[in-house]
C-alpha cells in the first residue's frame, strides 16, 4: 500500500513513500535557510518508511555539504527538493514535494537560535488567498 505520493515541480520525478513518518521538523538552521531560500526547511523523517521512485529517478541528484551530513536531493531539471536517505536508513522527505496531504502537524521548530530576523513576526502579517491587488 502506498501511503504518500509526491513529485517535482516539472513532473519528471514521481515517487511513493510506503510507511509512516516519525517526526516533522521545521529547521531554522542557516544551512536549511540557504538550501531552501526561505526561513526554514520543512522535513518529514522516518526510520521505517520506504521510498520508491515511480519515474524520473535518472533526474534525481544530490549534494552533500563537505564534512557534514547536510544533504539536499533535487530534480536536475527544475531544482525541486526531493526525498533522500541518510546513512543508517533515515528517510528525509521535504514536506512540500508531497502531493498527498500530510496528516501530522509539525513536531517542533529546531535550531530556532538561527531563525531569520524577518521570520519573527510572520503571524502578524496580512494574509491573502492569492496575489494581492
Amino acid at each position: 500500500m502506498t501511503d504518500y505520493v509526491g513529485s517535482c515541480l516539472c513532473g519528471t520525478v514521481n515517487f511513493e513513500i510506503k510507511g509512516s513518518f516519525d517526526s516533522f521538523y521545521l529547521c531554522h538552521c542557516q544551512r536549511c535557510q540557504k538550501d531552501t531560500g526561505s526561513a526554514h526547511a520543512a522535513n518529514l523523517f522516518s526510520q521505517s518508511a520506504k521510498l520508491v521512485w515511480r519515474s524520473g529517478a535518472e533526474a534525481v541528484t544530490s549534494y552533500t555539504l563537505p564534512d557534514t551530513h547536510h544533504t539536499k536531493s533535487f530534480c536536475k531539471l527544475c531544482g525541486s527538493a526531493l526525498p533522500y536517505s541518510l546513512i543508517g536508513g533515515l528517510l528525509v522527505v521535504p514536506a512540500g514535494c508531497l502531493d498527498t496531504d500530510i496528516a501530522m502537524a509539525p513536531t517542533a521548530h529546531i535550531f530556532s537560535s538561527s531563525k531569520a530576523v524577518w521570520d519573527e513576526k510572520l503571524g502578524e502579517m496580512p494574509v491573502f488567498e492569492g496575489l494581492p491587488d
